[in-house]
């Protein structure tokens, strides 16, 4: 793995903070969608959900002027939204990590990396983002006051090749 993937990989904080350090003004959030659906079966697994139970699903795009740099997808329990943390299901474009990263207690309690190579993505997707290469990611398990969600994120390589430019 290279080290600045690593480096990305590994970050402890806020990926926003990161991200609107490493590149200042032009640094946006896309909502590519927001519905209640049913997790995938790992995801539910993770995150002690029944299968069949919905949770709210958040797919977006960090930009920096437009140019992708991470797809994310967080997968937020009913549960997890009550009292205090309601704002999550209402952030638009607003980076969740803003909103959750601002939470006293907040944990990491479980963090997971995948490689993805160009031929896992779908077609589509792969042609929107230029995806022609491998792509790291990370799934990560948060939990603030005794709830839980999972926040997953892929590295494009534009974030890679911007970063070291920067």
């Amino acid at each position: 793995m290279p080290n600045a993937v690593r480096s990305w990989l590994d970050e402890s904080g806020s990926l926003t903070a990161r991200l609107k350090h490493a590149f200042g003004q032009g640094f946006g959030v896309r909502l590519i969608g927001q519905c209640w659906a049913r997790p995938y079966v790992d995801e539910a697994a993770l995150l002690g959900l029944q299968t069949r139970r919905r949770a709210l699903v958040r797919e977006v795009l960090l930009h920096w002027r437009g140019q992708p740099l991470v797809l994310a997808r967080s997968v937020i329990p009913p549960r997890t939204l009550r009292g205090i943390h309601c704002g999550m299901a209402h952030l638009g474009e607003r980076p969740l990590g803003e909103l959750l990263f601002a939470y006293r207690g907040l944990q990491r309690s479980h963090l997971e990396v995948a490689r993805a190579i160009h031929t896992h993505w779908k077609p589509p997707v792969a042609r929107e983002f230029s995806i022609n290469s491998t792509v790291w990611g990370r799934r990560s398990l948060y939990q603030v006051d005794q709830v839980s969600l999972t926040v997953c994120e892929f590295f494009l390589p534009s974030v890679l090749m911007l970063s070291d430019s920067e």
